[in-house]
């Protein structure tokens, strides 16, 4: 499998719902740890997985010109 570094920058939808959802889930385990432990860095990751879980967009799936978007899902409002 090659990596092309020119299509991590191009934002496309490859992010699926089912993926969206553990992404979210994901992101906000590493913002409820970051609160608790009271650790900024950690907090900043978290927002980034949930923001791009939003955007259903994973620049390193673009990299691979991987998808987990099944037919018929929508893609982002933004």
């Amino acid at each position: 499998m090659s990596f092309d570094f020119s299509r991590v920058t191009k934002r496309e939808f490859n992010v699926g719902n089912k993926d969206q959802q553990m992404r979210l889930a994901g992101a906000a385990g590493i913002m409820i740890i970051a609160a608790i432990i009271e650790n900024g860095v950690l907090m900043l990751l978290g927002i980034g997985v949930a923001a791009l879980a939003f955007l259903k967009w994973c620049p390193i799936y673009s990299g691979m010109a991987k998808s987990t978007v099944t037919k018929g899902e929508k893609p982002p409002l933004f």
